[in-house]
């Protein structure tokens, strides 16, 4: 990937993270020491940790996708092979979009995401999984993890939107139609969208789970009965029957409830395809990066 990008003319520096939760302060100090383009090669946890030492600066994101899933490259089109996400790098164009930012309750930490936040079943699912078979087999310890849950009861818990309140097992706050990178929940929204799409899911066992499943499949998830659809600019999560419901955002859990979500406007530049920015509404980005030997 260096040596691509070197041909290119972008001159980078590479900095390997040391641990979970390195790459926030990797990317703060880049950007203090001048750097006008930040290029992430790892997973959307990964890219998470980045975009929280990013928020709010003026530099630009790349991807090159690597990791388990990558939802976000999946959703920009970037394919999933890192050198060829490369080798396109000087042809992206820069736009200036939102972020989610999820507080949790209990001691006011705010995390910023690109992709999701889920509450509930969904982030009960990503606890469970096993990190060795993760790294050994990749995606399929999610779905190992999640038929493991067959028949589990699920603590439902309120879920309050625009002054009304919802009670759900699952709620899924997106920013991105693509889930896990092969399914589709959230239908219409999209990463240059000024709001969240929020889909609730009913049910104090995993057995509803198995119908609203074969409905994602079949596209027919909207309008299913103990689903709910709701466009959203702030969410919030309360009022579990346990106290061990957890959060996720971009796969990887932050927090259990109480927590909230809501929209940081125009806080990040994330370099995308012309093709997605073309079909997608779009802020106009503040300025244009072009590769500079100094990068």
């Amino acid at each position: 990937m260096r040596d691509i990008l070197r041909r290119d003319g972008v001159d980078v520096c590479l900095v390997a993270t040391d641990g979970p939760g390195s790459a926030s302060g990797i990317a703060r100090e880049c950007i203090h020491n001048g750097a006008d383009l930040i290029l992430v090669a790892g997973g959307d946890g990964t890219i998470n940790e980045v975009v929280n030492g990013m928020a709010g600066s003026g530099a630009p994101l790349g991807v090159l996708p690597c990791g388990t899933a990558n939802v976000l490259a999946s959703e920009l089109g970037l394919g999933r092979r890192p050198d060829k996400a490369a080798a396109q790098l000087s042809g992206l164009v820069p736009a200036r979009i939102s972020t989610g930012v999820l507080i949790d309750e209990a001691d006011r930490r705010q995390r910023h995401f690109l992709l999701m936040a889920g509450a509930g079943f969904d982030a009960r699912i990503v606890d469970k999984v096993d990190c060795k078979m993760k790294t050994s087999v990749g995606k399929l310890a999610y779905w190992v993890a999640g038929f493991s849950q067959l028949g589990a009861r699920l603590p439902e818990f309120n879920v309050d939107v625009d002054d009304k309140r919802y009670r759900c097992s699952f709620a899924l706050v997106s920013r991105v139609r693509n889930y896990g990178g092969d399914l589709e929940i959230a239908r219409d929204v999209s990463l240059f969208d000024n709001h969240f799409e929020v889909v609730l899911f009913e049910g104090t066992s995993t057995v509803p789970y198995v119908r609203y499943f074969l409905a994602v499949l079949l596209n027919r998830l909207h309008g299913a009965r103990g689903v709910t659809v709701l466009n959203a600019k702030s969410v919030r999560f309360s009022g579990a029957e346990e106290d061990n419901v957890l959060v996720q955002v971009d796969g990887e859990l932050v927090a259990s409830l109480p927590a909230s979500v809501s929209i940081a406007p125009r806080s990040l530049t994330l370099l995308v395809p012309p093709k997605y920015r073309q079909h997608q509404k779009v802020f106009a980005a503040e300025r244009v990066w072009t590769p500079s030997p100094t990068t």
